[in-house]
């Protein structure tokens, strides 16, 4: 077969792809909404206008239609960081901007609900990780790089740092999704998470 004629998506498949689109917007608004546990497969598709039929044929279950509203999700995520971070020219206030664009978005009604309340709980911790990381780790990597290269953060291995990194902003908006007042909690860990980036800085100047 041509080239050309392998590259043109089926109709079938088009369709396939928009009911895939309309069900991960749907779950994401009901998972947001009523969380995990309280949306039902019915639900899901009385508001995506489809039947259980074409649900079980695009996702598995529940939980596999989660996934995919999970990752939705994460990608968005990842895209805000990195255009906060992007906006900043200096290596060390794009690292700063990270760190408070996902503390954050930890308010955000989604981010708190599907990432940081029903994610570990419905994922488990080691794909809830392993998910999150494909969105979080090689950005940081890339930060972290740059500022060793303009001698904000002392010549060290990166891997450990960036896993470090990630794992502490993590639990800072974990605990802020889950706190009883999270703007006073968003502000208390921001301002850790800046001490704890200033300690990094002033060991680097130290080592020189």
């Amino acid at each position: 077969m041509p080239r050309s004629v392998r590259q043109v998506p089926t109709r079938k498949a088009e369709q396939s792809k928009e009911t895939q689109d309309r069900l991960i917007r749907v779950a994401r608004e009901l998972f947001t909404e009523s969380g995990y546990p309280g949306t039902s497969m019915e639900d899901l598709v009385a508001r995506a206008g489809l039947s259980r039929g074409a649900l079980y044929h695009q996702y598995q279950d529940k939980k596999d239609l989660f996934r995919a509203v999970f990752e939705n999700v994460e990608q968005d995520l990842g895209q805000k960081i990195a255009m906060a971070a992007g906006a900043q020219a200096d290596p060390w206030e794009q690292l700063r901007a990270g760190a408070a664009a996902m503390l954050e978005a930890a308010s955000d009604p989604a981010v708190r609900r599907i990432v940081l309340v029903d994610g570990p709980a419905v994922l488990g911790w080691q794909e809830w990780r392993r998910i999150d990381g494909q969105y979080s780790l090689a950005m940081v990597r890339m930060v972290i790089e740059v500022n060793i290269a303009a001698g904000n953060i002392a010549s060290q291995p990166i891997e450990p740092l960036a896993h470090l990194l990630v794992g502490a902003i993590n639990e800072a908006a974990l605990a802020v999704a889950n706190a009883d007042a999270p703007e006073q909690a968003r502000t208390a860990f921001a301002e850790a998470i800046d001490r704890v980036l200033d300690a990094l800085r002033v060991v680097a100047r130290q080592s020189r």
